[in-house]
Formats: C-alpha cells, sequence, structure tokens
C-alpha cells in the first residue's frame, strides 16, 4: 500500500505511550493498534484530527504516499 503511517515514530518522538494517546484521543487500544501497524483502510478526519492534537504535528507528519 503506497500510504505509510508513521504514527510510532510521531508517538516516539514524543515519549507517548499507546495507552496514553489511546486516552487523549478516546479510541480504543485495538483501533488505535490497528492504524499503528498500518492495517486500517481508512481513518475518520475526526481521528485524525484528535491525533494531530494530541501529538502536536500535522497530519503530514503521520500520514506518508510512498510510490511503487
Amino acid at each position: 500500500m503506497p500510504i505509510v503511517v508513521n504514527l510510532d515514530v510521531m508517538m516516539a518522538k514524543r515519549k507517548m505511550s499507546l495507552n496514553e494517546l489511546s486516552e487523549k484521543v478516546d479510541l480504543t487500544l485495538s483501533n488505535l493498534s490497528i492504524l499503528k501497524t498500518g492495517k486500517a483502510k481508512a481513518i475518520r478526519f475526526s481521528t485524525l484530527e484528535a491525533i494531530c492534537q494530541a501529538l502536536e504535528c500535522q497530519p503530514a507528519d503521520i500520514l506518508e504516499y510512498q510510490a511503487s
């Protein structure tokens, strides 16, 4: 898939655990884990907004396009 999710990179930069982010964005650990591992098929803009707010970053810091 040409869209790469760099959520784990941003979490490491912000020194934030999956549990902590889960609480801040009000998302279950399993759903956040699916997103973090790149297995998600879609993401809601409201979820992306909450993650960006919690990690103080831009959507491009989390999602990256890599041509095949």
